[in-house]
């Protein structure tokens, strides 16, 4: 799996880098959203934790997977600023079980 950053943009606003990437993968099944969080932090020198990989779309029938994905600077930043159910997609977020159920 080789993963190139096509377009990498500064959002001082939200105190974060996004990214948009390319993932070759011949030979190999579409990457998991950890795996992927895992190179781009590479990549880019900052924590796993602090990555979020927002989608990843492969096209039918071809190794190449394309994706974007976000770099904050704080785990505080990245809590205020990202959706909630893109953190439990890139288990950041622990779901709540119900409490008091039949």
């Amino acid at each position: 799996m080789e993963i190139e950053i096509t377009n990498k943009k500064e959002n001082t606003l939200l105190k974060r880098t996004e990214v948009y990437f390319q993932i070759s993968h011949p030979k190999e099944k579409t990457p998991k959203r950890d795996a992927v969080k895992g190179k781009l932090a590479e990549a880019l020198k900052m924590k796993r934790e602090l990555v979020v990989v927002d989608y990843m779309k492969t096209e039918y029938g071809m190794p190449l997977t394309t994706g974007y994905a976000k770099a904050y600077k704080t785990a505080e930043d990245l809590k205020k600023v990202e959706r909630q159910h893109i953190q439990k997609r890139n288990a950041l977020l622990k779901e709540k079980k119900e409490e008091g159920g039949e």
